[in-house]
This record gives structure tokens, sequence and C-alpha cells, in this order.
């Protein structure tokens, strides 16, 4: 199942990021074959924050272990909390017992079908006791199906700062956003990958990221 959002220039971005363009550099009746000129964020699309995207004298994309980016997905059922609602323990309370080292969270609000929406920027998201409480449980990948893991602030609401992103930082561990199709995880035990493109010294890097159901 895949898991991400197609990159173009209609990819919705974070709020003063760049948004995407293809060009086409070179095609097979000019040249003999086709050839994209690519220009993005780091941020764009599907994708993976490092560390170092909170914190200096953290990793960087290209300097995490591959193991961070694959394992065994619980799902987390935030669908009813709603805008700018607050994803808690109680929330993460009823699969805490599947929560551990290697266990990737997927955070499922059901925002991804808001995407495209002037809502997508209203998204629900994770509070930081619940985020303290599953870093110490050994998680260290957190995946959300929308814009932003901590609340996107606008003019009306201010935010918090930005706690989950630092903690997560502060624990060596990554966090994925913008992803979909969660919902459509209906058989035990979801393998998930999420790979991202090893941009030198970068803070994050757009992902294809894919549920698998594994055979014994």
């Amino acid at each position: 199942m895949d898991l991400s959002v197609p990159v173009g220039p209609g990819t919705v971005v974070y709020p003063g990021d760049p948004s995407p363009e293809l060009q086409v550099h070179s095609t097979i009746e000019r040249d003999g074959f086709n050839l994209l000129q690519v220009s993005m964020g780091s941020q764009s699309g599907t994708h993976v924050d490092a560390p170092f995207h909170f914190d200096a004298d953290t990793p960087r994309i290209d300097e995490l272990p591959l193991e961070r980016f694959a394992g065994t997905a619980v799902v987390v059922d935030a669908t009813a909390v709603g805008e700018r609602g607050r994803i808690t323990w109680e929330h993460v309370a009823p699969v805490a017992d599947r929560l551990g080292p290697g266990t990737v969270v997927l955070l499922h609000t059901g925002w991804a079908q808001r995407y495209g929406a002037p809502a997508y920027f209203a998204n629900p998201f994770l509070d930081a006791d619940a985020c303290r409480r599953m870093l110490d449980l050994g998680v260290r990948a957190f995946c959300i199906d929308a814009i932003n893991l901590d609340e996107t602030p606008d003019d009306d609401h201010p935010g918090e700062g930005f706690p989950v992103h630092h903690l997560i930082a502060a624990a060596g561990g990554v966090i994925g956003e913008n992803f979909r199709n969660f919902e459509a995880l209906d058989w035990p035990d979801p393998f998930v990958t999420f790979f991202p493109i090893a941009l030198e010294g970068a803070d994050g890097a757009p992902v294809r990221a894919v549920a698998m159901e594994l055979q014994p």
C-alpha cells in the first residue's frame, strides 16, 4: 500500500516552504532521452525529519541508521480528535502494549482527506506527554497523515513551540509527515518502509512510504 503523496506543482507544502517545480530539461525528440529538472524543499511531499531539523547538534538525514526508517507499524486511532485536536495518551493506550524499540507509530487522524484544502493546516497534533511516554517505551519513529506532528501555527493559533519535534530530536528519532492511506491498513502487523533520499547534510528528505503485508 502506497502511503505517499505525489510530488509536483500541486504538492501541499508547509507555509513558507518552497513549492516543488518540475521542468523539462531534455526530451527524446530533441536530445534522445527524457530528463526532468527538479527543484523542491527538503520537506516536500511525504517526507521525514532528521533530528537536525530542530537541533543543530544532532544527526542529519544521511547520518541516521537505515533501520530507523523501517519496521512493524502500530496504528494509533486518532480520527475522532478533530481540528487542532490533541492526540493524548488516551488514544495511544489501547495499543501501548505493542510499542517498543523498532516499532513505527502511525498516527491516523484522517487528515489526509483534507489534503489540498485550507483545513489541512488546522491539523491534529501529538501531545508532548504522550510523545514522552512512547519515547520511554523505545519508539523512535513517528509518522502522521497530516502536515505536522506538532500544531501548525497561524495568526490565530500561536502553537506551542514544536515541543514534540524537540523531544524526538533529542532522542535521535525521526518524524514522518504528509503520509496517507492509513485507513487501508486492514491487516495485522503491517511492515512499513519510508527510506529518505540521502541528501548530504540535510534536515530531512522526501520518501516513498510503503506498507507491506509480509508472508510467513
